[in-house]
């Protein structure tokens, strides 16, 4: 990790923990799995951030979790995803499911295509407290966001149509063109975590490229300039 003068704290995508398990390529920017190192362990309730890459016909079989808020984003290709609390959905690229596990649930996840490969990013959050009753939600855009620069899809309390969480929690889908610039103001007291999909930027003149995370805790307003089309996720947590 590198600071900057402009307190942007820096991930490197080379330097995240990685694991191939043929079915699953993935690299994870927190501790998870079999890949731990104490220097990140995660940022405030933000806790995992896999990159996975799914084969055809293959998947994550059923499993249990709680106490967790997990919210899938699809990059390419389509995940299915069957849960304990009924829910049977198959999301394509752009669209983001998100499962508040609570006092516990099961689920499923699966590339439903034989041919084409998922790529998506499965993030985890911390809840803001233990034994919530299960809930699913999802964030589909509208066609006012195919070109928006920046959009909330999750946030604590549902607004402008975001998925809801139950953390304090704004995230943020960035997708800019070369060239094009967007603003975010942090409050004092908060962070800020950038995860990039795709493409390159600059976070008060730092450059990151695909797979990069960067944040900061310094208050005040920040600048994204794209310099190739790109596609982010941005995380402000209290």
């Amino acid at each position: 990790m590198k600071t900057t003068k402009t307190d942007v704290i820096v991930r490197r995508a080379n330097e995240r923990g990685h694991a191939d398990h043929g079915w699953l390529d993935t690299y994870h920017t927190f501790s998870f799995a079999d890949y731990y190192d104490p220097a990140h362990m995660g940022f405030r309730t933000l806790r995992v951030i896999n990159d996975d890459r799914v084969a055809p016909g293959m998947g994550f079989g059923t499993h249990p979790h709680r106490d967790m808020e997990i919210f899938s984003y699809v990059l390419e290709g389509a995940i299915e995803h069957k849960d304990s609390l009924g829910n049977g959905r198959q999301l394509k690229p752009g669209q983001i499911q998100l499962m508040s596990a609570g006092r516990g649930v099961t689920h499923s996840e699966f590339n439903p295509s034989r041919t084409d490969p998922l790529h998506l990013l499965q993030i985890w959050i911390l809840p803001r407290e233990r034994g919530l009753t299960p809930t699913y939600t999802e964030w589909h855009p509208k066609p006012e966001h195919a070109d928006a620069a920046k959009v909330l899809v999750i946030s604590p309390d549902g607004r402008d149509g975001s998925a809801t969480i139950h953390q304090d929690a704004d995230i943020y889908r960035l997708r800019l063109k070369p060239g094009q610039t967007v603003t975010h103001e942090l409050k004092r007291g908060r962070g800020a975590w950038l995860h990039l999909a795709e493409g390159a930027l600059t976070f008060d003149g730092v450059a990151l490229t695909t797979g990069d995370g960067a944040s900061t805790e310094t208050p005040g307003e920040f600048t994204l300039t794209a310099t190739k089309p790109t596609e982010a996720l941005l995380f402000d947590l209290a």
